[in-house]
């Protein structure tokens, strides 16, 4: 699957959402800390065609996105309260938030013997980050995507960095993933999550073909958390999730929360999550400048109805930041056994 949601920021740049009272707040998740029951999730898409238009969606975006931004196809990380409007490298955030994920999930330098040699990169996009971790690494990374446009791409771009003897990229499906148990030692998915219909196989997956003491890093749109006292989001909330699923070809959201049940269900290791929401605030006006340009408003003119289709839907991806109910979330756990 790919690394999913280009259009969250490639469409909300369009219009640059006001500020909001998100605290970037990450904790360990004890086994004995109670996490809130996950809402009930919205409607889900369709499941009859799903992983097709998803194929289709970005089919038709990659190739813009690469050309108006970067081979990255995620969000930059920046420091709270940076300024918008600075002339800030972009493609170096988006290179920070690889760094700052890692570094969350506690992963080896690369000059440590126990550094990640073997790598599945879970919704690998163009494999902008495949390629990143090859070389940081000096490892194999195998990526995997559902569009075929983004495969071979990210096959060409690899062969053009002398890096096809270490990243592949191929066709599959992040529920049925086909390596072996246990192959890699880093299982690593940015901005995938949202497109997957089952989370529980999702994360269950990442743990068949992690290695014993293998580290899983998944860096996700969720919604908000419950509150103790609540057993499901607001009606409004769910209105709003519900008609963004329904452009975005998302089957459903989830939190943090669920994220963390699931591995502790899965007995792994070392559960960390953290709210990185306010951290990505300055991408989405770096953007808006490129999509205004002249090159940027034909790429998104001819880019395709899938596309503009998102773009009528950007006021509720603004309330959704703005109530506080869309949240940019990592989620890292560890396979037990030998690290």
């Amino acid at each position: 699957m790919r690394r999913c949601s280009i259009l969250l920021p490639f469409i909300l740049v369009l219009h640059e959402p006001g500020s909001q009272a998100v605290r970037r707040a990450s904790s360990s998740m004890a086994d004995d800390e109670a996490a809130p029951a996950p809402a009930p999730a919205p409607a889900p898409a369709p499941a009859a065609g799903l992983k097709e238009s998803i194929a289709a969606l970005y089919d038709e975006c990659s190739g813009p996105w690469e050309r108006l931004l970067s081979d990255h196809i995620h969000h930059g990380f920046y420091d709270v309260g940076e300024d918008a409007s600075s002339n800030a490298d972009h493609r170096q955030a988006q290179l920070r938030m690889i760094e700052e994920s890692l570094a969350f999930a506690a992963v080896p330098s690369p000059d440590d013997p126990k550094a990640p040699k073997n790598i599945v990169d879970v919704g690998c996009g163009l494999g902008g980050s495949s390629r990143y971790l090859a070389k940081k690494y000096g490892a194999q990374v195998k990526g995997i995507t559902l569009s075929p446009v983004q495969a071979e791409r990210g096959n060409a771009l690899a062969a053009a960095e002398g890096l096809s003897n270490q990243v592949t990229a191929q066709v599959a499906d992040a529920l049925q993933q086909p390596f072996c148990d246990g192959q890699f030692d880093l299982v690593w998915s940015m901005e995938c999550g949202e497109h997957v219909p089952d989370r529980r196989k999702f994360v269950s997956e990442m743990a068949r073909v992690a290695a014993p003491g293998g580290r899983i890093i998944i860096v996700a749109w969720c919604h908000r958390n419950l509150e103790p006292s609540e057993t499901s989001l607001k009606p409004d909330e769910l209105s709003i999730l519900k008609r963004i699923c329904n452009a975005y070809y998302f089957p459903e959201w989830c939190s943090a929360s669920e994220y963390v049940n699931i591995a502790k269900s899965l007995s792994l290791e070392d559960i960390k999550t953290a709210d990185w929401s306010e951290n990505i605030v300055p991408f989405w006006p770096a953007c808006m400048k490129l999509l205004l340009s002249w090159k940027g408003l034909t790429s998104l003119l001819t880019s395709g109805w899938k596309t503009i289709k998102g773009v009528m839907v950007i006021p509720l991806l603004i309330q959704g930041y703005k109530k506080g109910v869309v949240k940019f979330a990592i989620i890292t756990c560890r396979k037990p056994g030998a690290a």
